[in-house]
Formats: C-alpha cells, structure tokens, sequence
C-alpha cells in the first residue's frame, strides 16, 4: 500500500499543502489553515522535503522552474492542458484563448478553463499564469488576490 505524506509550507500568502507518497507529489494547494501543521523533519520524504525547499527559493524569488517530480491525476483532456500550462513561461500571462489554442482545439475555452481549476499543483503548474482575454483576471482557487499576488511576485523577481 502506498503511503500518503503530508507537509506544511508557510508561503507569503498562506499556508500550501504539500501532499505526496515516497515517490512524487500529487497535491500543492493553498490552504486555509491558521498555522502550519506538518512541520518539515528527519523522516519527512525526500520529495517532499525537496518540494518544500523549491517552494521556498519560488517565494524568495530565487527558483522560476521546478524539478521536483510530481504526478498529475487528471483526465487525458486534462493532462494535456495542464502540460501545456507549464509552456507559459515565468512572469508573463496567457488567456483561456491562447491555451485552448496551442492544445489544437480552439474551441475548448470552456473546457480548458474547466481544467485549468482542476489543477492541484498550484504555483507549480502555473495556472495563476492564465488570464481573461480581455486581460482581467479570472478565476483561481486559491483567490484572486493570491493570483495577482503571484503575478506581480514574478514580474518584480524577474525584473531584479
């Protein structure tokens, strides 16, 4: 049987769970906890542990990509968005349009935007990084401020 980890990640805007086995995370989603409450130790795994430490040098404007492995738990259709998500590259933005676009199915906003909320690798799989295509924001789970939040965080790291 396959054992499920959990670890807390205190970021600027909230608390992120982290969740995952041995092997790869499957889970990264703000939580609204009041406190961290799996804190990192000695046994925490080393994936976990790793994705705990690229997260941090994310938040401290030191990391624009990520290496950890992770695994998606998706439909195909969902899958396919969500590779294509990480195609948008670090501070900058890209509409539902643009996205249903580059998968070849330009008529899919609704669906891709569908997807897009179904990603549970928040920050990661940069789904903040998609916006209306009249340039406004547009839904993300964990809130809109986090959204705006994590686009202006990148646009200032990558301006330094």
């Amino acid at each position: 049987m396959i054992q499920i980890h959990k670890l807390d990640y205190e970021s600027p805007i909230g608390i992120i769970e982290i969740i995952g086995t041995s092997e790869a995370i499957c889970s990264i989603l703000f939580s609204e906890k009041g406190k961290k409450e799996n804190p990192l130790l000695a046994d925490t795994p080393p994936v976990l542990a790793e994705c705990y430490t690229q997260l941090d040098e994310y938040f401290k404007g030191k990391r624009q990509e990520f290496t950890f492995p992770y695994q998606f738990e998706g439909t195909d259709f969902q899958k396919i968005v969500w590779e294509a998500l990480k195609e948008i590259p670090y501070a900058t933005t890209g509409s539902y349009k643009d996205l249903a676009v580059s998968i070849g199915n330009e008529k899919a906003i609704r669906a891709v935007g569908n997807a897009n909320g179904k990603n549970k690798l928040s920050v990661v799989i940069p789904c903040h990084r998609v916006i209306g295509s009249n340039g406004k924001l547009t839904g993300y789970a964990g809130g809109l401020w986090r959204k705006e939040w994590l686009l202006q965080h990148e646009k200032a790291c990558k301006d330094n």
